[in-house]
This record gives C-alpha cells, structure tokens and sequence, in this order.
C-alpha cells in the first residue's frame, strides 16, 4: 500500500501532537500562586503566552505579539528530554545549552522538514534573545515565577536558599524586554525581602 504525500505529512504531525503532551508531566520547582502544588511545564507555557497578549502594550513599540505568544508556547517544549532546568543552579544551567540543543533537533525533527524548522527558529530565537520579541519572550518567562514567588510568601526561594541578589539578576532579563515589568519585578523583591520571604 502506498502512502500519499499527505499522509506522511499528518502522520508525522500526529506524532509530535503526541509526543508533546508528555510536557504535561514536567513538574516545575515552582508553586502555582496559591502554593497548592507545583505547576507543570505546560502549565508554565499556556501562562507565560497569555501573559504576552495581557502586557503587550509593556512590550517595545513594534513588538510582533502573535511571534511573542507563537515562542513562548515552543519555547519549553524541549524539556520533554531535557527536564526542568533550575535557573538558580549553575552545574545545571551550564549544561543546559547542550542538551536542549539536542532535544530541540528531535522534538522539532518530528515534524514534516519546514514546519520543524519554523518550530526550531522559534525555540532558538527565544534562546538567543537577539530580537524585541525574544527579549520580551523572556522577560515573561522570568516575570512569572517571580511573581508567584512573591505571592505565596517567598514560594521555592527559601526552599533553595535563593537570595535577593540572585532573584535581581534575573531581573536584569526582564528589563531588557520590558523595563516597565523589570522595574516591578524589582519592586516585588524588595518587598519580598522587606516582609522576610527572600533573604538579602
């Protein structure tokens, strides 16, 4: 029997379609805002790709909002191989690069070749940050568990001995895609660590 064209071309996008739900069982170290539970990287994505569309107007004038929201719903999928990295341990984050690298080519390599690729270009963009939409990207990305942190009493920051000089340094990526959300992730530090939720 011989396979159409087009055939090939769902098949194959039926795959991916299955392969990335397993990001629904990526658990996050982060608390939802109300500290029920950890949130899952799915979660995670569906939340920083709404939050593009509600702060768009903080973006840089310009900004193509549809690419912000388009990244941000990719830009995790590679933790189905690579698991959550946490952005406060440096061991980890200095081999992040290399194994999401390596994830990126086999998720994306899923699809039928152009998709993959424009799926791929997505992801690195947001990696590179060399664009208004990839800063702005990311800056959503570091704005949310700050701001579930916050909520919920320091969150996981005391969980992992996270101090305000670490959380400040990512606040440095927020402000450059967004210096109006960077100057209030700011604002909540400071008075995370006014209230004793997050240690100088």
């Amino acid at each position: 029997m011989t396979i159409a064209p087009e055939e090939d071309r769902l098949n194959a996008q039926i795959a991916f379609a299955v392969e990335i739900d397993k990001l629904k069982r990526v658990i996050r170290r982060n608390h939802l805002i109300d500290g029920s539970r950890r949130e899952n990287t799915a979660e995670h994505s569906w939340y920083v790709g709404t939050l593009a569309m509600v702060f768009g107007e903080h973006a840089p004038p310009g900004t193509d909002l549809q690419r912000v929201v388009a990244m941000l719903l990719v830009h995790d999928l590679v933790e189905i191989d690579a698991g959550d990295t946490f952005i406060y341990d440096p061991v980890a984050v200095a081999a992040q690069a290399e194994v999401e690298r390596a994830a990126a080519d086999r998720i994306f390599g899923l699809l039928p070749g152009e998709q993959g690729a424009s799926m791929r270009e997505l992801w690195a963009e947001f990696e590179d940050r060399t664009t208004p939409e990839a800063r702005f990207a990311k800056a959503l990305d570091r704005f949310a568990p700050i701001l579930a942190n916050h909520l919920n009493e320091g969150g996981t920051w005391p969980l992992f001995k996270v101090t305000a000089t670490q959380v400040k340094e990512k606040v440095r990526i927020i402000q450059e895609g967004s210096p109006t959300l960077g100057a209030y992730a700011l604002e909540l530090v400071e008075l995370s660590v006014a209230r004793g939720h997050l240690p100088e």
